[in-house]
């Protein structure tokens, strides 16, 4: 008689890597000085800057909640873009 085949154990789950909560400043370019807060009672995401106390605030919805804090640093980032190409544009 054969020994009976033992049942494979299945491959350990990778683990996530955690997503930036704090980024540098698009105004003042310090390292690490803009906090990402979301509040979701008031669907609320609000980003800061503690050095220049420059801020931006976006409304956020439960969909975009596990990756929200860069979403909403990314989009302050394109809206101070807009607003310069904007302002670019009127001095053509």
């Amino acid at each position: 008689m054969g020994k009976r085949k033992s049942a494979a154990k299945p491959p350990p789950k990778k683990r996530m890597d955690k997503l930036d909560t704090v980024f540098s400043c698009p105004f003042c370019n310090h390292g690490s000085s803009v906090e990402c807060r979301i509040d979701m009672k008031n669907l609320i995401g609000e980003a800061s800057c503690r050095i220049c106390q420059e801020n931006f605030s976006t409304t956020v919805n439960a969909l975009t909640e596990p990756i929200l804090e860069k979403d909403i640093y990314s989009e302050w980032i394109d809206e101070c873009e807009r607003v310069n190409t904007v302002e670019g544009d009127d001095d053509a």
